[in-house]
């Protein structure tokens, strides 16, 4: 573990040079450029808001707001973009970067934190917006949003410890990155973002609260919507989580890194 620290830091110019470049080429000839990366996940916010906040709007206790719901519907928005493009794009990386690997010498766990830099530029990105979109609709957060970047840090350790995992096993199990994709779109409908938990039957909740997903999503709603402190308590199971899928990913990772270059 220590040499994979070390040569993380020797590697950090080229991390940061590889997120820069990432960033570029995504949107390279883009005439909105970066603005993309923000205006995607509000689009998705809005059309939601639209064919739901009738249905939702009367369901949504504790704001007295007409946008409400599209506010709710905002802040879990913020925590899910994070998670899906870390685990998503850490199951390809290894696997997009095959001719890279090949051809130059560095440490190939830099490849998945290059991810977490991008997709961490572009969920602050889509936190400064979100924090302007509340101040126009009238409800300026609390004093309770610097938590935010504690509530990110866990997020990306969840979705660093899954994607690593599932991004080595995908080098030499190819159908997992198209299983994922659908666990994905389930996992998102199985997460309070577009309903609230107070929809919820009581006898489901239980399994509710097997989804990892579910504590944090939660609690970026209750910080930027309701103003709430988060319950460090109720994160400490997924943050145990988080911390068994990480090293499960680097145990694998050093055991599989020496025959990835060739099954790629």
């Amino acid at each position: 573990m220590s040499e994979m620290l070390v040569a993380i830091w020797r590697y950090r110019f080229f991390v940061l040079s590889s997120i820069r470049n990432d960033l570029r080429s995504r949107f390279a000839r883009s005439k909105l450029g970066a603005a993309w990366m923000i205006l995607q996940p509000l689009a998705q916010v809005a059309i939601y808001s639209l064919v739901l906040s009738r249905i939702m709007a009367a369901k949504l206790p504790g704001i007295d707001s007409r946008y409400a719901y599209s506010l709710y519907l905002l802040s879990g928005m913020v925590a899910w973009s994070l998670f899906a493009e870390i685990t998503s794009r850490s199951l390809t990386v290894f696997v997009d970067n095959g001719s890279m690997l090949k051809k130059i010498v560095f440490p190939r766990v830099c490849l998945p934190l290059i991810v977490v830099g991008s997709a961490l530029v572009n969920n602050l990105l889509l936190f400064v917006v979100t924090i302007i979109v509340f101040a126009v609709l009238g409800q300026m957060p609390s004093a309770q949003v610097l938590w935010v970047p504690v509530l990110m840090l866990c997020t990306v350790a969840f979705s660093l410890g899954l994607g690593l995992l599932l991004g080595v096993l995908n080098v030499f199990i190819r159908d997992i990155n198209q299983f994922m994709s659908v666990v994905l779109q389930l996992w998102f409908w199985l997460t309070p973002i577009v309903y609230m938990t107070t929809i919820i039957p009581p006898a489901m909740m239980p399994a509710m609260h097997l989804n990892p997903m579910y504590w944090i999503v939660t609690e970026y709603q209750g910080v930027l919507v309701y103003g709430h402190s988060p319950n460090l308590l109720a994160l400490l199971p997924m943050l145990g989580c988080s911390a068994l899928l990480l090293l499960m990913g680097l145990l694998v990772f050093r055991r599989a890194a020496a025959d990835m270059v060739d099954v790629l």
